[in-house]
């Protein structure tokens, strides 16, 4: 890993036995680990039932002790108070009060973290939003589906706005499209310097969205890397063109045969994943209006999410934005009207003023003298407005 990143999570030796009620030892559940997870990844932890996989995030979470070796998150003991505020946790069942409705459910775990009631409500207010389940608000958690319930946990893991998010089977319940917006929230959270570690059996969920893998069994790291040095098979080689004609076709297919020597090889034409062809389903449908009485997309990502981006964050969306940014003289200072009602009315006017000259400068193609006109037209509206509001 690149050393302008620092570890989050580091483990030197680690190591958890469970022991009967006679101290003897009964399973080795981590054997002697050692692994780190840097800022800005995405961590897939992987292995079959048993393998070790809970238990070591539940070491990271400092719900376990460890038996040997050591352990460390963001530099510190993992049951510091310093670290779990940090920390944002979605487990694999969503352990929920049944009798407190979505709202009040975002509310208490906010208020766990010391959040102020109006930050609570303005947090609530967008995750609710980003995770399809504004409408359900009101409803009690205990009514939801599986899939609700893990729509809502989700949004409990990302209240305090968490350094570290550890996801535990995100996408269990969900239906395609929550798969995917939990996806896209994922990597919008990496590119915002989040880190993320994920345990998951859905294997194409992981590589869709993981930096590196480290794959568990029998308590010890079979396997670790980023997907590309692990999933890349170097003795063959794939060429996708676009369709060729049939001549084409036959003339590519002969020459490989006479420098391959008799080996096989196949030739097809491209498929969809089944995910891609049923997302394009669903938004064909969005598009035609179609209601649903079941879970809507999400919305936009939570405001709050996307604060403190990181320097590469930042030069992409001032590089995108660049066209829509305009500047802005100093406002000249001016005595309050004296009458306010008149000063409110005049400030009215030159808003609508303003926008209707940015929507006539702003439609199709005009003559260029027409075009300055209406730019400097808007120009004069803008500073009147300034100089009323300074």
């Amino acid at each position: 890993m690149s050393d302008n990143k620092k570890p989050i999570i580091s483990a030197v030796g680690l190591s958890k036995v469970f022991r009967d009620f006679w101290s003897r030892p009964k399973a080795k559940a981590v054997n002697d680990i050692d692994f780190e997870v840097y800022e800005g990844e995405v961590i897939g932890l992987l292995g079959p039932n048993g393998s070790g996989k809970s238990t070591t995030v539940k070491m990271i979470l400092g719900l376990l002790y460890p038996t040997a070796g050591t352990l460390s998150v963001f530099g510190q003991s993992p049951r510091a108070v310093e670290t779990k505020q940090q920390v944002g946790y979605l487990p694999e069942e969503s352990y929920l009060y049944k009798y407190l409705t979505a709202i009040e459910t975002l509310d208490f775990f906010g208020a766990l973290f010391n959040l102020s009631a109006e930050e609570r409500r303005n947090r609530s207010d967008q995750l609710l939003e980003m995770v399809g389940l504004s409408h359900a608000r009101r409803r009690r958690v205990g009514e939801f589906s599986k899939g609700m319930a893990r729509r809502i946990g989700l949004a409990q893991a990302m209240i305090n706005d968490p350094s570290l998010l550890i996801l535990d089977e995100p996408t269990s319940g969900l239906d395609p499209l929550g798969c995917k917006e939990v996806k896209d929230l994922i990597l919008m959270l990496k590119k915002r310097g989040k880190t993320v570690l994920i345990t998951s059996h859905l294997l194409s969920d992981v590589e869709d969205i993981c930096d590196r893998v480290i794959i568990l069994y029998g308590g010890k790291i079979r396997a670790t890397g980023t997907l590309n040095e692990l999933l890349t098979v170097t003795d063959a080689n794939r060429i996708t063109t676009p369709a060729l004609n049939p001549a084409v076709t036959d003339k590519l297919i002969s020459i490989l045969r006479e420098n391959l020597s008799g080996d096989e090889f196949t030739f097809d034409h491209p498929r969809k994943s089944l995910e891609q062809f049923f997302l394009e389903v669903i938004s064909q449908a969005k598009a035609e209006s179609i209601e649903t009485a079941g879970v809507v997309g999400g919305g936009k990502i939570a405001e709050y999410l996307t604060e403190n981006q990181t320097p590469e964050a930042i030069l992409n969306d001032l590089t995108r934005n660049t066209d829509k940014v305009t500047a802005a003289e100093p406002a000249v200072k001016r005595e309050p009207a004296e009458n306010i009602e008149e000063e409110n009315k005049a400030i009215e006017r030159l808003t609508a003023d303003a926008t209707a000259v940015e929507k006539t400068a702003e439609t199709q193609e005009k003559p260029a003298e027409i075009a300055a006109k209406a730019e400097e037209d808007l120009s004069k509206a803008n500073e009147k407005l300034k100089d009323l509001l300074s």
